[in-house]
């Protein structure tokens, strides 16, 4: 088995979106093994996205992140990364599939409702990060 982290982003908690993109995760034969709701700081969010520093919408990227409540879990299954990363689709919702929880939740490129780790060693680094070391 393995693990990754999933985030439900601000916009998708503000619009009452949590229970819909549950049950996807769920009917896609997804374990939750933790979840916890939070508002980060944005000195928090910076933490959580310091590999895109450099990156022009960085800032934007850490005040949206900030702007409200987030839902994070720890999901489980067989390729688990890869499996998120496609029911997610691509960070573009314009560019991902009609079945896509982004093309089907998220308002644009920024807010796209959900986030996920892209390599095992970001989803240990995140699940840390967002639940502590030992779960």
């Amino acid at each position: 088995m393995e693990r990754t982290l999933a985030i439900i982003k601000p916009d998708a908690v503000q619009r009452q979106l949590v229970g819909l993109i549950i049950s996807e995760i769920e009917m896609n034969k997804f374990a939750i093994t933790a979840i916890r709701t939070m508002r980060l700081t944005a000195d928090q969010a910076a933490l959580l996205y310091e590999e895109h520093r450099a990156k022009p919408f960085f800032d934007s990227l850490v005040a949206y992140t900030a702007s409200g409540q987030l839902f994070a879990l720890v999901l489980e299954k067989e390729d688990a990364i890869e499996a998120w990363r496609q029911l997610m689709g691509p960070t573009d919702p314009a560019k991902a599939g009609p079945l896509s929880l982004r093309r089907r939740f998220a308002i644009d490129i920024q807010r796209n409702s959900v986030h996920g780790a892209d390599s095992l060693a970001t989803a240990e680094k995140e699940i840390d990060f967002f639940f502590g070391e030992g779960v």
